[in-house]
């Protein structure tokens, strides 16, 4: 077990990062290195099969971030790019690939199932390909994203469908037993359901009381293979049970957290099944039948970019997206390899056929950064980038991210919500969390001072940040972080007191309020007007008196930086007391402040 894990570990780092570095993609990477240990090559890895049934988890947990990822509000903006443009293109692809399958002597089952398989695309190789091109927020970027997006959705049903698919195969008619099936499913997905609504928010709220990381991602992967395994019992795919579960807790405060969790998880058992899927790759058939295999790798490339074109004009989009689209979509999609090995364990397609499917997917992948590196160059896809970005979902884009929502917090978000200014709170106190989401605020679990938890609240796309945590430690932890990683980010921080305040300068927030400071002002300027002096001479007493303490606190920020890093003690703080005194007996003049006259 330990020798197995070590050799994927490092054929994984050792591949891999080649494949990035060569702009080719992490799934080829995957796939290459599991070639390079399985029987077709160094043979370092003698079971490929059972590798392949264990990995299959992290198609689980990608189909559990997914979604979560389907929140209703996203789906709502973008449903007509989603569902009418997306469903258009997988339609006609699908249709005119499964024609072609059937025309090879398929059955309409197999050409169906190989049809739709094929007729997806690799969804982190094409945001990839976007994301080095700068095309992300351009319109190919946003069609693009609806045509992955409904892919992945469509997946779904289909993933379920295969099984009784299967069953009605091999049970020659006997109807009693599929309906079982069938019932069997439905009750189990009925119960999934159940379970989720009424207590997956309960079970996460009490995890989050405790207040331990480790458990509560022990409760997130308890959720996502107790799902799995529900749906696998009756029948039914267990990436649909995890997909089910996500969408479940979508809307949930606890998503970013939980997202946050298994992500890792994610990553690395997906890099594991493709791994998997490399190692049972038949290489073999390349070698003997390399015309016939490479013909249907360019003939699925050809098929697909066409029926892409056809289906954007169809959607009355402009050329230049339709040719873009075919270049970045003409290749087959990482959820074939599911959906063949899905169809091959329910009996509806043969083990020679997937086999040559699963390798056709696989250099489909490997040629396609080829194929647009190609295309860019020659100029024929030249495009220009927006001058402008697109519009994006309110809860991607925050107008204010409020971090830390105790006393100090609630100020702000009380006045932004008079205002009907939209804002977002990120906070770990879950029975704060559950108040605040009750007045429909965009509320979320989780420790601020993780980055993915940052991102996943939108830090790096708000327009204005607010750092109201209350813990010194906790807060310098956060801004530094935000500093380094949004550098361009506006942030303003909440300071217990003068220490704290110099502190967070010296980190580079720029506007930084002591939450002590103002109120102690107003205080000082009512006792002013109490004891006789104007109003409007107590006010300019106090404006002169906060500028000249503002001062006097960047005076202080010379001070050595080995000294400002230790914690504050009581004797420091008396020390630093009895220098401002001094410090406001030199700066503070008889002539400078108004001198009360008592009230008779």
């Amino acid at each position: 077990m330990m020798y197995s894990a070590l050799v994927f570990l490092v054929a994984a780092v050792a591949v891999v990062p080649l494949c990035k570095w060569l702009g080719l993609g992490e799934v080829l990477g995957y796939l290459l290195a599991g070639v390079a240990i399985g029987p077709a090559a160094l043979g370092l890895v003698r079971e490929p099969e059972q590798v392949l049934g264990f990995s299959q988890i992290g198609i689980v947990f990608l189909l559990f971030i997914i979604g979560l990822e389907l929140k209703l509000s996203r789906l709502k903006l973008m449903r007509q790019s989603v569902f009418v443009f997306g469903g258009l293109q997988l339609l006609t692809a699908s249709l005119a690939i499964a024609l072609v399958a059937w025309l090879l002597g398929l059955s309409p089952t197999a050409a169906l199932i190989v049809g739709f398989g094929l007729g997806l695309s690799s969804t982190p190789l094409v945001l990839q390909l976007l994301g080095e091109g700068g095309e992300l927020q351009s319109r190919q970027g946003r069609y693009a994203f609806s045509i992955l997006l409904f892919q992945d959705m469509a997946t779904i049903p289909v993933l379920a469908l295969i099984p009784f698919l299967g069953a009605g195969a091999n049970l020659n008619g006997n109807s009693s037993e599929i309906v079982r099936e069938i019932v069997l499913g439905i009750g189990a997905f009925a119960l999934l359901i159940l379970c989720g609504r009424y207590l997956l928010r309960p079970l996460f709220h009490q995890v989050a009381k405790m207040r331990s990381r480790e458990m509560f991602l022990a409760a997130a992967l308890m959720v996502v293979l107790g799902a799995a395994l529900l749906m696998e019992q009756a029948g039914l795919s267990m990436a649909l049970g995890a997909f089910v579960a996500g969408v479940l807790l979508a809307d949930s405060e606890y998503r970013p957290a939980i997202e946050a969790d298994i992500q890792p998880f994610k990553g690395l058992l997906l890099g594991l099944f493709f791994m998997a899927v490399g190692m049972t790759a038949q290489v073999g058939l390349l070698l003997e039948h390399p015309l016939r295999i490479l013909l249907l790798v360019i003939g699925l490339s050809v098929l697909k970019f066409f029926m892409l074109v056809v289906a954007t004009r169809l959607y009355r989009r402009p050329w230049t997206v339709a040719l873009r689209l075919g270049v970045l979509m003409g290749h087959g999609g990482e959820f074939g390899f599911v959906l063949f090995s899905a169809a091959l364990s329910a009996g509806v397609l043969e083990a020679s056929l997937v086999d040559t499917l699963i390798l056709i997917v696989s250099l489909s992948i490997a040629l396609a950064p080829l194929i647009n590196a190609l295309a860019l160059r020659s100029g024929l896809l030249a495009h220009k980038r927006p001058t402008r970005e697109f519009d994006r979902p309110r809860d991607h884009e925050p107008r204010v991210l409020i971090i830390g929502f105790s006393r100090f917090g609630q100020v702000v978000g009380r006045v932004l919500q008079n205002l009907q200014i939209p804002f977002t709170v990120l906070d770990s106190d879950p029975e704060r969390v559950d108040f605040v989401r009750r007045y429909g605020h965009q509320v979320y679990f989780g420790d601020a001072s993780r980055l993915d938890l940052l991102e996943a609240a939108g830090a790096g796309r708000a327009h204005l940040l607010v750092l109201a945590v209350s813990e010194v430690d906790m807060s310098l932890r956060v801004a530094g972080l935000i500093r380094r990683r949004f550098p361009r980010a506006r942030l303003l921080a909440r300071a217990r007191d003068r220490y704290h305040a110099q502190q967070l300068m010296r980190l580079g927030v720029s506007v930084v309020i002591r939450e002590l400071l103002l109120s102690s002002l107003e205080m000082t300027r009512r006792v002013l007007t109490e004891l006789g002096v104007k109003d409007e001479i107590a006010r300019h007493t106090i404006e002169t008196f906060r500028q000249h303490d503002e001062h006097t606190l960047m005076r202080q920020m010379e001070a050595s930086r080995e000294e400002q890093q230790q914690p504050q003690s009581h004797a420091q703080a008396n020390r630093e007391l009895q220098e401002l005194f001094e410090a406001d007996a030199e700066s503070l003049t008889p002539g400078t402040l108004e001198t009360p006259s008592p009230r008779r």
